[in-house]
This record gives C-alpha cells, structure tokens and sequence, in this order.
C-alpha cells in the first residue's frame, strides 16, 4: 500500500476507507472446514470402513477456545460470504491503522515545514 507524504493526502484516504467500512451484509469471524466424518451408526458403510460423511462446519473462538458449529449445505454459499465480508473489513482494518500510524509520524515533519514558510 502507498503511503503519501502529506497529511491531507494521507487523511483522504483514511476517510476513504473509512467509508469502506460500511456493510449491510453479516459478518462472521470464523473459519470454513469441509470435514470427513463418522455418523456413529453400527449399520452405516462408514462403521464398517466405506466412504465417511462429508460436512461443512466453520469455528471460531468463545472465551479462549475453539468452537465449531455445523453449517447446512444451503447455508454454505452465504457463510463463506459472511467470512469473505469480515476478511474484508479486518483488511481495510489494517489499513487505516497504517495510514493513522504515518499521519502521526509525518505530523512534526509537516509542521517545521509550515512553520518555516510562514
């Protein structure tokens, strides 16, 4: 990302990623897993060595600790949406505080040289 030398400039585009921000989509701060499984059941082929069950599942931390919630197939589409959206957002996150971080280091710079103009 470029970073530019000038607090105005570097302002513009804080305010144009903060203006990125806005979602009306969910967000959902979780990892996507299609998994391999046993169902448990004595008579099912995957008991006795076959082909085991596929599912999708995403997890996420509760209180320090990884969690997993099943995600049924027709909600698999938007879920990996909800994910996409909150990598999206964690990004432009990222950004913004890059872009904060050089407005604070440039801004004694920028001063001197008002100040020696004036």
């Amino acid at each position: 990302m470029f970073i530019p030398k000038h607090p105005t400039l570097i302002r513009n585009q804080i305010q144009a990623r903060l203006k990125q921000l806005r979602t009306t989509h969910p967000i959902l701060a979780a990892s996507f897993a299609t998994v391999q499984r046993c169902c448990g059941k004595a008579s099912c082929r995957c008991s006795r060595g076959g082909p085991k069950h596929t599912s999708q599942q995403v997890t996420f931390q509760r209180h320090g600790k990884s969690a997993s919630v099943y995600v049924p197939k027709d909600l698999v589409p938007e879920v990996q949406a909800w994910i996409a959206e909150h990598h999206r957002l964690k990004r432009l996150l990222q950004e913004i505080n890059q872009l904060t971080l050089a407005l604070i280091r440039i801004h004694v710079t920028h001063r001197r040289r008002r100040k020696g103009r004036s």
